[in-house]
């Protein structure tokens, strides 16, 4: 990267993970497993410890009917636990294959994006993570266990007592998650639910939005350009905190050339730097986050894609689900509704002091409007049940717009009346079929 002015920057290396460490822990399926693997060791190696302190106590004070008693439990116990070691492999199988068919079902009735909603789902990654452990720790257990079907009290070193209780534990723990898995695995099959939970992540992405504009200086000729060099892929987030600090440090305001959900590749503009030189290719490590596929944390459009995807697929000649159209409208108005009062304006983030030191520029209100209708509108004309919902929806909106914000919606009401006027010829057709209802057809 050259610091003279008009020159281009290059940013070091592949851009890494910038979201915070539950959002990215969250997109993983490794780690909560892997976790439970290393815990299950570390409790094992604790437990066996104060197994050997509890029967040397009680060799020491020569408890001998105690300590029989004691090696009474475990041998029964030692008969569960060799049962669950062996029997917890097929049931952890299970739970793989309800957990493929899911996905399966899900990305092939609704979009093959809902898939990260299971990659993601808290319940899935325990019920896995408490089965492994289980497993793992149930074989530790026996490895803890004296030779022998009588062992000597007198002779033995230790007992797993505090194992063995803590193996039944797991086994209830294990069964009532399971319990819990099925449940919400076949609730996240049912469109509703799913649609349901694509919107709540969408409006908490969008409530991050200003609800204010945040209006700025304008920022001037650009003096440098950071250019990509990473690999291609969608820009996932971006570390709007780092960025600042670089710029208020070296005195620039940067202006972030794609949008988040922009497909970038290698020597592209990423960054336009204003008012001073570009800064040191260290600065910008780990700035931006690029990844193979879109995520919500910083992208609230793609919920939008996600609804506007699901029905057209349902619209589709093969699947010909206009109900399940009509369910992704619902969320669609849910979710413009929420964006209908707030600025939508280039996001200006500034330092402590109050100065811009980042320009980033994010979907607007029009943006939004087509990605939400256009492609529907397009493939609805001859479903009465869609277009009536459809109608319904954007005078809805319509209500609740002002200003500029209509002309948009206006657009795509007269769009969608053209539409089913060339489609349907009877008159009586076209008067049902644009007649609004919320329920599609009540």
């Amino acid at each position: 990267m050259s610091g003279k002015s008009g020159t281009h920057g290059r940013a070091p290396g592949a851009p890494r993970a910038l979201t915070s460490l539950r959002e990215r822990l969250r997109d993983t399926f490794w780690f909560a497993p892997a976790a439970g693997l290393v815990g299950a060791f570390g409790l094992w190696l604790a437990l066996s410890e104060l197994d050997t302190r509890i029967v040397g106590r009680l060799q020491e004070e020569g408890a001998y009917e105690e300590l029989g008693d004691l090696l009474t439990f475990a041998g029964d116990a030692r008969t569960i636990v060799t049962t669950v070691s062996a029997a917890m492999m097929t049931f952890i199988g299970v739970v793989f294959s309800i957990s493929l068919v899911a996905v399966q079902m899900a990305s092939g009735q609704l979009t093959p994006r809902v898939v990260r909603i299971f990659v993601r789902s808290r319940i899935s990654k325990l019920t896995l993570t408490v089965f492994l452990a289980t497993f793992a720790f149930s074989l530790l257990v026996l490895t803890s266990y004296e030779g022998g079907t009588e062992p000597d009290p007198r002779r033995v070193a230790s007992a797993p007592l505090l194992q063995s209780l803590l193996t039944l534990g797991l086994v209830g723990l294990s069964l009532l998650l399971f319990v819990c898995y099925v449940s919400s695995t076949l609730r996240l099959m049912q469109v509703g639910p799913v649609l349901d939970h694509i919107t709540r992540e969408s409006l908490r992405a969008l409530a991050r939005q200003p609800a204010e504009p945040a209006g700025g200086p304008p920022l001037g000729p650009a003096t440098a350009c950071v250019l990509h060099r990473g690999h291609a892929g969608v820009l996932r987030d971006v570390a709007v905190a780092r960025l600042v600090r670089v710029a208020r440090r070296d005195g620039v305001v940067f202006g972030l050339v794609p949008r988040i959900g922009d497909f970038v590749v290698p020597d592209t503009p990423l960054l336009t730097v204003h008012g001073g030189p570009a800064p040191s290719p260290h600065a910008l490590r780990r700035t931006v986050s690029v990844g193979v596929e879109r995520a919500l944390h910083q992208d609230p459009a793609f919920g939008l894609r996600q609804l506007s995807d699901i029905a057209l697929r349902a619209l589709s000649p093969s699947v010909n689900d206009p109900t399940t159209a009509v369910q992704c409208l619902d969320r669609i108005v849910q979710f413009l509704a929420a964006a209908v009062r707030l600025p939508l304006a280039p996001l200006c983030h500034r330092d402590r002091r109050g100065d811009v030191r980042l320009v980033q520029e994010v979907p607007g209100w029009r943006d939004l409007v087509d990605l939400a209708f256009e492609e529907i509108r397009w493939c609805a004309a001859g479903s009465p049940q869609v277009t009536r919902r459809l109608l319904a929806g954007l005078d809805d909106l319509l209500l609740l717009a002002a200003g500029d914000r209509r002309e948009p919606l206006l657009r795509h009401r007269a769009l969608l009346v053209a539409a089913v006027e060339r489609t349907v010829p009877e008159a009586a057709g076209r008067a049902f079929a644009l007649r609004p209802d919320r329920q599609g057809i009540a």
